[in-house]
This record gives structure tokens, C-alpha cells and sequence, in this order.
């Protein structure tokens, strides 16, 4: 008895409907392009949302495209440049699961295993629709024979299949659901990365804006140590629309206010500000979930940044009131965010390490006390954890420590480097 991953292939493992993106490719020198592109779609949205079935729905994109093999290679380089980011992230989770992951779609085998199989996924294991091609190799149909052409494919499918074990579903339209309505998988996750659609989020088990948010709920192995979409993010004033779409694009939680009120920044992870709208030293005492702010403009108060070091808040800011580099602040968030990097920061010390592949990365601040690095070390050391790479740098006020190590570890290791003395904040970062 063990456990299966139903993963659905239109925009939850890629970030398109791929119909739809092979209309455009096939159609680009069409005179009703526009009027063609948009029956497809509608076809495609009628039948994720459960308002028409889906072999109507197969059938009626069919005919529209007009496409060939040449099309469909030019779809699957498209394809591989859109397969949504926490999927692009999570390679882990398909290597160390790649027994139990399936795709279940009813996409089309041509387009989708030459995508699907760069993540370890089985050729055996991806269930979909097949073309039918002339001798040019013009798409004339497909096999009407296969459970997924037909309605309520999704359900026939695991039918025939009878796995044995807990099955989880992921997707994003109402073929997905059907498989938790007809009580064959265990749970559905609805999948908002790229599209929410209401009447299946609705009867969804639970909503996933990622696939990190997934993997965190069932404890499965994940590139990042905590879902980007559960760290709020937190602007106010006048903040560059291309350091939000940065940010949207990371997967955090933007939540916009006209000025920093207690409440809002105590839930925040990141802040978001201008010149104009800084938070106080007070503020900045209490926010204890706030890991970093980005200010567009120049963070003028002293104490402020001498209160945000002593919490453990990094903080960044650009002086020079840079108009022509609008992501520079989410780009240095972001880094910090990703991977540590504090460089360029206004109130810590500088460090840039470099990413050490199949590693695991914790982040210590502390205040600076001698004898700290000792005290990490002999956590590892007892636990048998071996260092694969540790960087140390410190300024007047705090201790800051990056460690990566090759070996799992369990809760028991993160509770003990929490509870070393003069420890300000820790981090999991991957």
C-alpha cells in the first residue's frame, strides 16, 4: 500500500493550456486567427469548469487547429520554456517519487512526455490522449478509444488502473475533481498557480497556489524549506510595479496598505516601502515574523537600522533613487530571500556563497558573541551532519552564519540551534 501523486498536465504542470498555445502556433497565418484562437479557448474553459463535457470539448479544439508534427515539435520547445516555477523548482520530488508520480491528462502524449520526462517522470507513468496523423503528418484525430478522450476519463482511467494505496490529485479543472467526487483518490488539491477557477476551488480538498505549498503540507522533499505564498509581503507608498511583479512572479503574498500599521507588519515577512513611509524602531521591535525590507529610496532613520540589525531584519535600500534599475530592491530581496546573499545591504555584514549543489542551507543570526560558531558546529557534529560549506561574517552588533550541510536532519537539530544562546533569528532555507 502505498502512495500515488495524480498529477494534471494544462496549466498545473505547465503554466498553459497546451491546445490552445498549439492553435496559435498553427494558426499564426490564418485570416480568422483571432476568431479561431478564442472558439478554442472557449471550448477549453467551458470544459474546466464542468459546463461542458470534456469529449465535446476534445473534439471541437481538434478540428479547429489545423496542425501538423512540424507544430507540434515548435509546441514542446515552447512548452519546456512554461512549465510553472515550483514545478521547475521541485525536480527533488520527482526524482526521489518517480514510481508514484503519474500525469493524467487529457493533453496529448506527442507534447507531453518529451516535457515531462526531463523531471524524472516514467515514460510508463503518463496517461493521455494520442494524435492521429495522415501521411503528410497533418493531425486528422485521435484515438477514441482512450478512456481520457472520452468524459469522465480521468475516473475510467484509475478504474482500469486500481492502485492500491492513498491517492492524491492534483489539477486545476473539473476533470480533477471528479476523480475525488467519485471517491477514487484521497484528497484534491486545486492548483492556483496559473489559473484559479472558481466551481473547482470550491469542492477542492485543499487550495495549493504551488506546488512548494503541496509538498510542505504532506512533508515531501521540496526545494524550499517554506511555501512563498504563506510569507506576506507587506508595501507601502510608492513601490516600482516591476519589483511587484518580481515578487508576484517569486509567489509571495502582496498585500498593499497606505501606511505601516502595527497589526499588518507584525504579519509580514517582508516589508515593502518609500522614503516616505518607514517603519519606526518601536515598529520594527515588535515585527517578529519580518525578515527583510526593501526601501525605494533611503532609509534615513539610524536607529531604525540599528534596531531592524539587532532583530535580525536585514535591510535594503537605494540611495541614489535609481529610476532606470526599478527591480534593483526585489532583486536584492529576492537573493537574500533565496539563497542568503546580504550583499549591498545597509545594516549587516556582507556575504555572497555560492550555491552548493545537493545541499541543505540554514541561516543563523546571533548576536555578536564569541564562542557561537563553536556552538553550531557541536550541534552538527553530534548529530553526525557533515559541513559541506559554512560562512561566517559579523559586524558590530550581530553574528551571521550560513551553513550547508549533505544530510537530512530532524526536528530535534533545528531545535537546538534555536535554543543557542544569544540566537536572534534561524532559518531553513532549503
Amino acid at each position: 500500500m502505498g502512495q500515488y501523486y495524480i498529477i494534471d498536465f494544462d496549466s498545473t504542470f505547465t503554466q498553459v493550456e497546451a491546445l490552445d498555445e498549439l492553435a496559435r502556433i498553427s494558426l499564426k497565418d490564418h485570416p480568422d486567427r483571432e476568431k479561431i484562437y478564442k472558439q478554442i479557448e472557449d471550448f477549453t474553459n467551458a470544459s474546466m469548469e464542468g459546463r461542458l463535457s470534456f469529449a465535446d470539448s476534445l473534439e471541437g479544439r481538434v478540428k479547429l487547429l489545423q496542425a501538423n508534427r512540424e507544430h507540434l515539435h515548435l509546441l514542446v520547445k515552447h512548452l519546456r520554456k512554461k512549465v510553472s516555477p515550483s514545478f521547475l523548482r521541485n525536480s527533488v520530488f520527482f526524482k526521489e517519487h518517480a514510481d508514484d508520480v503519474l500525469i493524467v491528462s487529457g493533453g496529448f502524449k506527442e507534447f507531453i512526455t518529451p516535457v515531462v520526462t526531463e523531471y524524472y517522470i516514467n515514460k510508463e507513468n503518463i496517461y493521455a490522449n494520442t494524435f492521429k496523423f495522415d501521411e503528410e503528418g497533418n493531425i486528422i484525430g485521435y484515438d477514441r478509444d482512450n478512456p481520457l478522450s472520452q468524459e469522465g476519463g480521468k475516473v475510467k482511467l484509475l478504474k482500469e488502473l486500481n492502485l492500491q494505496g492513498d491517492i492524491y490529485g492534483i489539477g486545476d479543472g473539473y476533470s480533477d475533481f471528479q476523480l475525488k467526487e467519485s471517491g477514487m483518490i484521497k484528497k484534491f488539491f486545486a492548483f492556483t498557480e496559473n489559473i484559479e477557477r472558481k466551481s473547482v476551488v470550491e469542492k477542492a480538498d485543499y487550495v495549493t497556489p504551488s506546488l512548494d505549498e503541496f509538498l510542505y503540507i504532506n512533508r515531501l522533499p521540496r526545494a524550499i524549506s517554506y511555501p512563498k505564498n504563506r510569507i506576506k509581503c507587506l508595501v507601502v507608498g510608492d513601490v516600482e510595479d516591476e519589483a511587484l511583479a518580481q515578487m508576484r512572479k517569486e509567489g509571495y503574498n502582496i498585500r498593499h496598505q497606505d501606511s505601516i500599521q502595527e497589526k499588518y507588519l507584525q504579519e509580514a515577512g517582508i516589508l515593502f516601502c518609500d522614503e516616505a513611509n518607514q517603519p519606526t524602531p518601536e515598529q520594527l521591535q515588535n515585527a517578529g515574523k519580518l525578515k527583510v525590507i526593501g526601501c525605494f529610496g533611503k532609509m534615513n532613520n539610524r536607529k531604525a537600522l540599528e534596531v531592524a540589525c539587532d532583530n535580525g531584519i536585514i535591510i535594503f535600500d537605494d540611495p541614489k533613487h535609481n529610476p532606470r534599475n526599478a527591480d534593483f530592491i526585489s532583486k536584492r530581496v529576492i537573493a537574500f530571500m533565496n539563497e542568503g546573499k546580504t550583499h549591498m545591504s545597509s545594516n549587516f555584514p556582507d556575504l555572497q556563497p555560492p550555491r552548493i549543489n545537493n545541499a541543505h542551507r540554514l541561516i543563523h543570526i546571533h548576536k555578536n558573541v564569541p564562542g557561537i560558531l563553536a556552538q553550531i558546529n557541536d550541534v552538527f557534529a553530534r548529530h553526525k551532519i557533515n559541513i559541506v560549506g559554512e560562512f561566517l561574517v559579523t559586524n558590530n552588533q550581530i553574528g551571521y552564519v550560513i551553513t550547508d550541510v549533505n544530510a537530512g536532519y530532524d526536528e530535534q537539530v533545528l531545535n537546538e540551534l534555536k535554543a543557542i544562546d544569544f540566537t536572534i533569528k534561524f532559518r531553513l532555507l532549503y
